[in-house]
């Protein structure tokens, strides 16, 4: 039987050699990683670097090295360029929440010569610190528990609430109360939990220090959880480990301790 046309066997190709794309298919290697794009899209903003280096007039792409697979290499950040892609096909650009690569993309849009990007991401910034602004205004000598020698651009980071819950199956008398730490730097333990924090076991510490001593003067985590949230925390990974002593394994009056760790964070 004949073969079709389709299933013609094809003559076997240099395993070193680099296919063509399309003409209107791009190939770069930005800072390692590898984009592909149409022609059209890079020259979208004529006045722009890649707009200049890719149009169309004779010798324009000549001053870009390649790769050793013959792709157009760049210099820069890999992985931000991918937003200034977005923006040359889109004409905007959408970012992550709580996108903490601001500045340096601001910086990748004025080396591509786009001016309106870098217009655009420095208003977003502005916003953002006058935000935090308002933030700090409002909550001066309304919210107490606020840390006075606590600077404004310290106010991110973590906290670890851990929960420490011991039992007794068979002697309920047994059980002790749980208590809950703080794992944090000092100043936000104290930004958050004000005086219900007990440092007896940590005590006379600069807020810039960290701790893992402090424990709350309460015991239940809900109302920990209500203070981590007013104060613009969210909670982003927890852990849970259930253990008893190795002695009397087979014992059903052994003691259990429960451990449980949140993790909070806030921008």
């Amino acid at each position: 039987m004949a073969l079709s046309e389709n299933c013609k066997t094809q003559p076997a190709k240099d395993q070193g050699s680099v296919q063509t794309p399309p003409s209107d298919v791009v190939e770069l290697n930005v800072g390692g990683q590898v984009y592909y794009t149409r022609h059209a899209t890079l020259t979208s903003f004529p006045n722009s670097l890649l707009g200049k280096l890719f149009s169309n007039k004779k010798g324009s792409s000549n001053d870009l090295s390649r790769d050793l697979r013959g792709r157009y290499f760049i210099d820069r950040d890999g992985f931000l360029f991918r937003y200034v892609l977005d923006y040359l096909r889109d004409k905007q650009v959408v970012l992550p929440d709580h996108f903490p690569e601001r500045g340096r993309l601001k910086r990748e849009a004025e080396y591509f010569l786009l001016p309106e990007l870098a217009k655009h991401l420095s208003s977003e910034e502005s916003k953002l610190y006058q935000d935090d602004s308002d933030w700090d205004e409002e909550s001066q000598g309304s919210d107490q528990r606020l840390y006075p020698a606590y600077s404004l651009d310290r106010r991110h980071g973590y906290i670890t609430v851990a929960f420490r819950d011991r039992e007794s199956h068979t002697d309920p008398k047994a059980k002790k109360l749980p208590r809950i730490f703080i794992s944090s730097r000092i100043g936000l333990a104290k930004e958050v939990f004000g005086d219900t924090v007990n440092e007896n076991m940590d005590l006379d510490r600069p807020p810039d220090r960290y701790t893992c001593r402090f424990y709350l003067k309460f015991k239940h985590l809900e109302k920990a959880f209500d203070m981590l949230s007013e104060s613009g925390f969210h909670i982003v990974a927890c852990n849970t480990s259930l253990t008893a002593p190795s002695t009397g394994h087979y014992a059903d009056d052994r003691p259990w301790s429960n451990y449980t760790q949140y993790i909070f964070y806030r921008e």
